[in-house]
């Protein structure tokens, strides 16, 4: 398996927007082969910014690889403009790639 994940410093005050942004936009992934899942994942809060990342995974770093380069990409990424005309960010998204070595499972997880 392959987990990749998109990093994103959101502007004190903007994360209204940024997650209106993500609620409203068309997601491809599904039609993939090989997607296995995604998350939008909120995290800690600091004095300028909120953490946020996104988190998909696939079967293979292949079928990820696939997906940066599909029309399904495109279309996705079409229409995940900010139309507040301000930056929503500190920065630029930050990538990070993971081959997974290992999983471990409840076999009852819980949602």
């Amino acid at each position: 398996m392959f987990i990749a994940m998109n990093r994103f410093q959101v502007k004190r005050g903007a994360e209204a927007s940024f997650e209106a942004i993500w609620s409203a936009r068309e997601s491809y992934l599904g039609e993939m082969k090989g997607f296995i899942e995604f998350h939008l994942l909120k995290g800690p809060v600091s004095d300028d910014h909120t953490l946020y990342s996104t988190h998909t995974t696939w079967a293979d770093k292949a079928a990820f690889e696939a997906w940066t380069t599909s029309e399904q990409f495109r279309r996705s990424h079409a229409r995940a403009g900010n139309d507040t005309g301000q930056s929503l960010y500190l920065g630029h998204p930050r990538f990070e790639g993971f081959e997974v070595l290992r999983t471990e499972r409840k076999s009852e997880a819980a949602a």
